[in-house]
C-alpha cells in the first residue's frame, strides 16, 4: 500500500473545493479529486503540486458513482485518511420558508444533508484503515445562531433551503461524531465563512478562497487529540 496520505474532496472543481485540493497537495496529500465532470478532474490533477493524485468522477446525489469512487480508492490505496464534503447546492437567497418549491428544496437536501451522509457510509470502512482518519464536512455559518449576519434568524429568514440544510449537516457532524468517539475517527463541521468563489463577491465583503478553504485544511490535519464533533471558523469553535 502507498505510504502517503490520501484525502478525497468532493465538489473540487471549482472554488473552494479547487483550493483545498491545492492545499492538500501542497501539505503532501495524495489528493483523490471528486468532480461531477470528469475532464475537470482530469484537468485540475495536472496542476496540482506532487504525484499519485486521482480524478474521481463523482455525484454525492447519485449512489452508483459514489460506490465507484470508493473502489476505486480502495484499488488505489486501501485505505482513505481524509474525506472532505465539499459538494454543495443552493437556491436563490431570497427563498424562504413560506414560498419555497419544496421540490428545489428536497433536492438541496439531497446534495448538502444526504450527500455527506452517503458518503460517510460508502468511505468509513476506508477511514477505519488509517492511523489518523479525518472527516470535514463544510457546513456554514448560515446554518447556525452563531452567525449575527448569516445566520439563521438573520436577514429575515432568507436562504431557508441552504441554511436549514446546513443546521442539518452540523446536527450529522455532531451525531456522526458521538457515535465514532470509541474510534480514530475526527469528525468535525467547518464554516469557511463568505469566500470569493463568483463574480462581485468581493463587493459584500467576501475574503479570498485561499483564506477560507485553509480553515477546511486544518480540520483535515488535527493531531489525534484534536476536537470532536464542533463547528469551526478558521480553527476557532462556531457556536451552533
Amino acid at each position: 500500500m502507498p505510504e502517503g496520505r490520501w484525502a478525497l474532496v468532493t465538489g473540487a472543481g471549482r472554488g473552494l473545493g479547487r483550493e483545498v485540493c491545492r492545499q492538500l497537495a501542497t501539505a503532501g496529500f495524495a489528493v483523490v479529486v471528486g468532480t461531477r465532470d470528469p475532464a475537470v478532474g482530469l484537468a485540475l490533477i495536472e496542476e496540482l503540486d506532487g504525484d499519485g493524485h486521482v480524478a474521481a468522477t463523482l455525484d454525492v446525489t447519485d449512489p452508483t458513482t459514489i460506490q465507484e469512487a470508493a473502489d476505486l480508492v480502495r484499488s488505489k490505496a486501501g485505505r482513505l485518511d481524509v474525506l472532505v464534503n465539499n459538494a454543495a447546492a443552493f437556491v436563490d437567497w431570497s427563498e424562504t420558508v413560506t414560498t419555497a418549491d419544496l421540490e428545489v428544496s428536497r433536492r438541496v437536501l439531497e446534495t448538502n444533508l444526504y450527500g455527506p451522509w452517503r458518503m460517510v457510509q460508502a468511505f468509513l470502512p476506508l477511514l477505519r484503515h488509517s492511523p489518523h482518519p479525518r472527516v470535514v464536512n463544510v457546513a456554514s455559518g448560515a446554518g447556525s445562531h452563531g452567525d449575527a449576519v448569516f445566520g439563521l434568524s438573520a436577514s429575515g429568514g432568507t436562504a431557508a433551503t441552504y441554511g436549514i440544510s446546513k443546521a442539518a449537516l452540523i446536527a450529522l457532524t455532531s451525531k456522526l461524531a458521538a457515535e465514532l468517539a470509541g474510534e480514530a475517527v475526527i469528525v468535525n463541521a467547518v464554516c469557511p465563512g463568505l469566500t470569493a468563489t463568483w463574480p462581485g463577491a468581493e463587493e459584500m465583503g467576501a475574503r479570498p478562497v485561499g483564506e477560507s478553504a485553509a480553515g477546511v485544511v486544518w480540520a483535515a490535519v488535527l493531531p489525534d487529540d484534536g476536537p470532536r464533533g464542533g463547528l469551526f471558523r478558521d480553527g476557532a469553535p462556531l457556536p451552533w
